[in-house]
């Protein structure tokens, strides 16, 4: 198994600076820039466009930007003249301040060895950034998808169980209906109702409308204190993949309900519970292997538009933030993060086939 894990993560090598070199070059291709959107005004002069971009470093060619943000610059530069500034450079002049004479930029160690490079817009770095709104993305995905499965796959088999009654059928109408609905369209629903029209003893909202915690609170409380701030979101980001984890047990259980041994656990006089559950359920769990490993990285993409609609602080808020702010190294930092966690979201389905059935094995 560590041997086919190792093997799985080198082959993602290529994989992922593939995503990274496509999404550098579909950034720089978009119309605007984020010189434009940081100096956006009609009384905007040129040369005063010429000079942020020369300090932003996207005066250079495009492989060479791609380069700085990868592995850094320090590597491409010299000290020409001995006074112990790297001055000689493969990179073109910087004219940081347009006065015409070139000062040597600041030196970055690229993406690769850890510098993720500073915010266009807000000037602090990326990392740092990405450190703070972790959290509350992991907070809102783990309790989305603790709900999905402990919801989902018990409604999963016990309609396969009662197939073609009325729980069976109400379950999949459901689901179809929780699978059509654009999850914006159904935060705002439910901001309505439990924020506007539902009230509590006190007439404020029954239900925070947004943030994850008490504007009046100093720091953040514990989760056990502000479960009211995560109910909503969770729902809505829930929603998705209860109607998901049903559907694929349902159609899972239905495969290996009237297996020999189901028949030969009912003659044996076993109880339901344990025949549905404990013989047919581990089973019909091995197709859900494939679909749990992507739920994970979906659960980061459908976060994106949840924490934008219910001001949830987190990754994918802060992702949308700067795509419409054309913050490149925020873009690529978020990018990167999602690509891992896809390529370890179908590593982790493979690593469950194993766990759940003892005949598969990768070595």
């Amino acid at each position: 198994m560590i041997r086919y894990i190792a093997r799985r993560l080198l082959q993602s090598i290529p994989t992922l600076l593939g995503i990274t070199i496509l999404s550098y070059l579909l950034m720089s291709f978009a119309p605007g820039g984020p010189v434009r959107a940081l100096l956006f005004g009609p009384n905007t002069r040129p040369e005063q466009l010429a000079r942020v971009a020369a300090v932003l470093g996207l005066n250079d060619p495009i492989p060479i930007q791609y380069l700085r943000w990868l592995l850094g610059d320090d590597w491409m530069r010299w000290d020409s003249d001995g006074d112990g500034i790297a001055d000689g450079s493969f990179i073109l002049p910087l004219d940081a301040d347009g006065d015409g004479i070139p000062e040597p930029p600041g030196m970055s160690k690229g993406f690769l060895r850890g510098d993720w490079g500073k915010s266009f817009i807000q000037r602090r770095p990326v990392d740092l950034i990405i450190a703070e709104r972790i959290p509350a993305t992991l907070e809102l995905g783990v309790a989305s998808l603790l709900v999905s499965i402990v919801v989902g796959l018990p409604i999963g088999i016990y309609a396969a169980v009662k197939r073609g009654r009325i729980f069976d059928n109400t379950t999949r109408v459901l689901a179809v209906i929780f699978n059509a609905v654009p999850v914006f369209w159904l935060g705002l629903v439910l901001i309505i109702i439990f924020g506007v029209l539902l009230k509590d003893a006190n007439g404020g909202p029954f239900l925070p409308m947004g943030g994850r915690r008490p504007p009046t609170s100093v720091g953040l409380p514990p989760i056990w204190e502000r479960l009211n701030y995560l109910i909503l979101p969770t729902f809505v980001l829930a929603t998705g993949g209860i109607a998901g984890f049903s559907r694929f047990m349902r159609a899972s259980m239905l495969d290996v309900i009237n297996q020999d041994y189901m028949r030969t656990a009912r003659a044996k006089g076993l109880d339901n519970r344990t025949v549905w559950f404990r013989h047919g359920a581990r089973n019909a769990l091995i197709p859900i292997a494939t679909f749990l490993g992507p739920s994970i990285t979906g659960l980061l993409g459908g976060a994106a538009i949840t924490e934008k609609v219910f001001s949830w602080p987190g990754l994918g808020q802060v992702g949308i933030d700067a795509v419409l702010q054309l913050d490149y190294p925020i873009i690529m930092a978020v990018v990167v993060i999602s690509a891992i966690a896809t390529i370890l979201g179908y590593l982790l389905s493979d690593i469950l086939y194993a766990l759940i059935d003892p005949r598969i094995r990768f070595d």
